[in-house]
């Protein structure tokens, strides 16, 4: 399921979805991913609940735990700020539609167990072969180093937490 809280240009709720799944299938990953792109104001405080950081980042990722019997069916949940990502894909020449999906495939990978931080280039390497894959611009990995020249934030994964919110049509996971 994929809720937009705020719109980025060129990018339809059907379009992301439809990536969604090729992305997830082409990483193996198995089970449905809810996926949230909201503003930076609801990343800063998602970012704060559950990871005790009070800024605004690109992308946190909520796997569900390994205990947890939904784990077959569920594999997790991601959230995207449009504001970072329409900002991002400025500075680096992209579309913002572009930047959402890099997004979201650096979510899944974490959904999926990887984690650049401690997986000596694991991740950056399946990462590499997926954007390739689908043709999308150089991903958050390789940003990390220019961080400071672009002036993002770096995402985060948040683990085992699951997100509620509150849309018109009532409380939804994500």
């Amino acid at each position: 399921m994929v809720i937009f809280e705020k719109r980025v240009p060129d990018l339809t709720e059907l379009a992301l979805t439809r990536f969604l799944a090729r992305a997830r299938r082409s990483a193996g990953l198995k089970g449905r991913v809810d996926v949230l792109v909201t503003s930076n104001g609801e990343m800063k405080a998602l970012n704060r609940r559950f990871r005790g950081k009070n800024m605004a980042t690109d992308v946190l990722s909520f796997p569900v735990s390994i205990g947890d019997g939904l784990r077959k069916t569920f594999a997790g949940e991601i959230a995207i700020s449009a504001d970072i990502a329409r900002r991002n894909a400025r500075a680096l020449g992209h579309g913002a539609a572009e930047e959402v999906k890099i997004l979201v495939l650096h979510g899944i990978l974490h959904l999926g167990g990887y984690d650049h931080e401690t997986d000596r280039g694991r991740m950056a390497r399946r990462e590499a072969q997926l954007r390739a894959q689908f043709r999308l611009p150089m991903g958050l990995i390789e940003r990390e180093s220019k961080e400071g020249e672009m002036g993002a934030p770096l995402h985060r994964r948040a683990d085992n937490h699951r997100v509620t919110r509150g849309t018109r049509r009532g409380r939804r996971k994500i």
